[in-house]
Formats: structure tokens, sequence, C-alpha cells
């Protein structure tokens, strides 16, 4: 826990800001899913409070993960600034767009019934768009070389920012999917098939966390930096077997 609150201790004020308001959206899918389990809602469809309860957790964890992981990377403070804060507002937009349309009674996505919801479903693609470049812009910094931080560290770092790019390009083709479906005025198909990919896109998501974890917990053990890559290295194989196999079983 001690190694753990150093990262606060000697955080920048937007990484400090990106901790507090990854615990909020934490905090926010929990109550919802407390929520829907107190009321017996359903879990499936797009009018679950559910999708608030995932969109919460999801992004909280993967903005506490994002403001971690580029703390090791060699960016200016102006632009770790500007792309952690645009992070940030993404993500809370995100988050809140999805809560309120849930607790409307409407879809969140695809759903273009008034200009309001037409309003919220392009918000909420025009921020998946900005998410997908600010990710991006991170993935390719992290190929720059930073002697700092561990070979067994920035290889992990790597693969998971690239397998991050990846799942958000399976969700931007969802969205895509779906809305090519509405606009052909089919929006029940829409809602049916367009989140066939989730497990995948899911899956790719959190390698960004599970892969610079294992790396770090293995700076604390007694072993040499050589023995270490490999170990992260198998672990990314393995992940990536994983991934690979769950992409198959969606589109079989």
């Amino acid at each position: 826990m001690a190694a753990l609150g150093r990262f606060w201790q000697h955080g920048r004020a937007v990484e400090r800001v990106g901790y507090i308001v990854a615990i909020a959206l934490l905090a926010s899918g929990l109550i919802h899913a407390g929520v829907l389990l107190a009321s017996g809602g359903s879990w499936d469809g797009p009018l679950s409070l559910r999708k608030a309860a995932t969109f919460g957790l999801s992004f909280g964890l993967t903005l506490l993960t994002i403001v971690w992981v580029t703390s090791w990377l060699r960016v200016g403070d102006r632009t770790r600034t500007l792309l952690l804060g645009a992070f940030i507002v993404a993500c809370v937009l995100e988050t809140f767009l999805v809560s309120m349309q849930a607790w409307r009674g409407v879809p969140s996505h695809f759903n273009l019934e008034t200009p309001f919801d037409a309003m919220v479903a392009r918000t909420l693609a025009g921020g998946g768009a900005a998410l997908i470049a600010i990710i991006v812009s991170f993935a390719l910094v992290s190929f720059r070389e930073n002697p700092d931080v561990p070979p067994s560290l920035r290889v992990a770092i790597r693969i998971g920012f690239v397998a991050l790019v990846a799942s958000l390009a399976i969700g931007g083709l969802m969205i895509a999917t779906g809305m090519r479906l509405v606009l052909a005025g089919r929006p029940q198909a829409a809602y049916a098939t367009a989140g066939a990919l989730k497990p995948t896109h899911a899956v790719l998501m959190h390698g960004i966390l599970l892969l610079p974890a294992l790396a770090w917990l293995l700076s604390f053990v007694d072993w040499s930096e050589s023995r270490r890559v490999r170990v992260v290295a198998a672990a990314s194989v393995v992940y990536v077997l994983g991934a690979a196999i769950v992409a198959i079983a969606n589109v079989l």
C-alpha cells in the first residue's frame, strides 16, 4: 500500500484529479449495480441499468489505469495535462450520458427517436472518437525510449496500449455497425447485433492494467531484469492468445 501511495504523493495535479474522478466513476458503477440488484430489474437489453453499472465500473477502472500507466511515459507536462484532462472529461461525459439515458428509460446508443436522444447518441460517438485519439497518442508515446523505466515495464505498457487501441477500434466498429442499421430503419437489429463483439472488446480493454501491474509487482521480486522481461513476455503471449481465442469464438 505504501508503494501505491507514492503514486498519489508524487502525482501531478492532473493525475490526482484523474484518480479522484476514477474512484467516483467506480462508485457510480457500484451504486447502479446495487440499485439493479435491489430492484430486481433486468440485466438484459438496452434499457437496463446494467449499462450504467458497467460503464461506471469500466470507465472508472480504465481512467485509473491510464492515469497510473502514463505516469511512466515521457510526455511534456503541458501535453500530459491536455491529454489526461481531455481523457477525464470524455470518461465522465460517456458515463454520465449512458447513466442519464438508463434512468430516463431510453437507449443511450443508436437512439435517434427524438432530437435530444439523437444529440446524446452523437455526443457518445464523438466522445468515443476523442478517447480513441487520446489513447492512440499515448500508445505512440509509449514506444519512445525511456531509460528511467525498466525494459520489462516498457514491454508491458506497449503491449497493453496496443491491446487497448484494438479494443477501442472494435468498440468503434460496433457503434458504426449499429448506426448503419439504425439509419437503414432497423433499430431493433442494431440493439440485438451491434454488441456481438463485446467479449473481445472487454478482454482487450484491460490488458493495459494486467500486464503493467504484473511488471510493476515483479519489480519487488529479487530477480534479474532479463528474467522479469521473460516472464512479462510469456504473460503477454498468453494474454494475446486468450484474446485471440475469445475473438475467434465471437466470430464463429
